[in-house]
């Protein structure tokens, strides 16, 4: 006998506004659980990956040996990421400079050197931010939403035993049993699909709050090693590739610090 509670009963009997209930409830389940899954996966490789370029930039003796590993490994992370916008603001201000082909009446190109790297590293972590954020607003329609659908597919199902009673004439449980399943099926089916979009949207938050935190820590170090970079270091006249010019920059910085490669901070080699 077919049980009027279970959820084929359910699915054989539902109308065409449970249906679309239970399609919008699926859609929202799928995308909540791949949104777990790419975003877990792809904050563990970041983290990973962030760690690994931050231990290497702090033991770095130069700017030449940063350049290096951006050039081999590319920006596979905020902080990489972050260094790169740099060197791009200080390829792009040295090459107006020394007579190439830049506009100064653009906006972009507007201001002093520290003016100049101090936008192209908000940029940056306005770039990062963004990518961090992907998928957020999708978690917290979820959250917030999914169970006032699944409430929705609960009045229905209740509007639908009220109707049963009154065609019948009396509340049997046989008669009301049915539409009373469909109520309590949406309501589960809203639960289940709220609470791991909720949980997944204040862990993912509470991640990117932490590492942007690093990040703008991390841009008041960069800012103090290039904008000194930019008074100081002369760079070559030619249009050749960031990591290029970078490490040019870099090596002509090592030839005029000299002795002051000692620093007090770990990767401070130049001033």
């Amino acid at each position: 006998m077919e049980n009027p509670l279970g959820f084929a009963h359910f699915l054989a009997h539902t109308d065409i506004v449970a249906r679309i209930v239970l399609c919008l409830m699926l859609i929202a389940s799928i995308g909540t659980w791949y949104l777990i899954a790419s975003k877990g996966i792809r904050g563990l490789r970041m983290r990973r990956r962030s760690a690994e370029f931050l231990a290497a930039f702090w033991k770095a003796p130069n700017l030449e040996a940063v350049a290096a590993r951006i050039r081999e490994k590319g920006t596979t992370e905020p902080f990489s990421h972050l260094v790169h916008h740099g060197f791009t603001a200080i390829e792009q201000h040295n090459r107006c400079k020394n007579g190439g082909e830049c506009s100064t009446a653009n906006l972009v190109n507007a201001g002093n050197p520290e003016d100049l790297l101090t936008r192209a590293l908000k940029r940056a972590i306005d770039e990062d931010k963004a990518s961090l954020e992907f998928g957020q607003t999708f978690l917290a329609t979820v959250a917030s939403s999914a169970p006032f659908v699944g409430l929705f597919g609960t009045v229905w199902g209740i509007y639908h035993a009220l109707i049963a009673i009154g065609m019948s004439g009396q509340g049997t449980l046989d008669k009301v049993a049915g539409p009373v399943g469909e109520a309590l099926i949406m309501t589960g089916i809203g639960l289940a699909v709220a609470i791991p979009a909720a949980v997944a949207y204040n862990h993912f938050a509470r991640e990117n709050r932490s590492t942007l935190s690093q990040l703008n820590s991390f841009a008041y170090d960069v800012f103090a090693f290039l904008a000194t970079g930019v008074k100081t270091s002369p760079m070559l006249t030619d249009a050749r590739t960031t990591s290029e010019k970078v490490i040019a920059m870099a090596r002509a910085q090592g030839v005029a610090a000299g002795a002051e490669r000692q620093s007090a901070h770990p990767g401070l080699a130049v001033r």
